[in-house]
């Protein structure tokens, strides 16, 4: 019998190597051999290291320049009801004045 590790996506037993890849044949997902402990869910943080989870609120630690306009995010502002998202910005939000925009989690904290 084989000595490889179910797929960590589904917890099928039936993987096979695929060249450096393990590959499930149920779901269809692909994985290095050491990449199965790192799958888990994503811990977004905030700019002291408290998680941040979606339905937060939060302020910006610091002005913040809006791309493409000439508004300012000041510092102090707070932004409620926060969603995080994968990509370049961890947080997609709505801030008085300005819209609708995503932030990093490096410059806010957790209220």
């Amino acid at each position: 019998m084989s000595d490889l590790p179910p797929c960590p996506k589904c917890g099928s037993p039936l993987t096979y190597e695929d060249g450096a890849l393990l590959v499930c044949p149920e779901c269809a997902h692909e994985w290095a051999p050491g990449e199965a402990a790192a799958d888990g869910p994503k811990v977004v943080k905030d700019s002291v290291g408290n998680p941040l989870a979606d339905g937060d609120t939060v302020t910006v630690i610091k002005d913040l320049k809006v791309k493409g306009s000439s508004l300012v995010v000041k510092r102090g502002t707070k932004v409620k009801n926060i969603r995080l998202v994968d990509g370049d910005h961890d947080i997609d939000c709505r801030i008085d004045g300005v819209g609708a925009m995503g932030l990093k989690s490096e410059f806010v904290k957790k209220v």
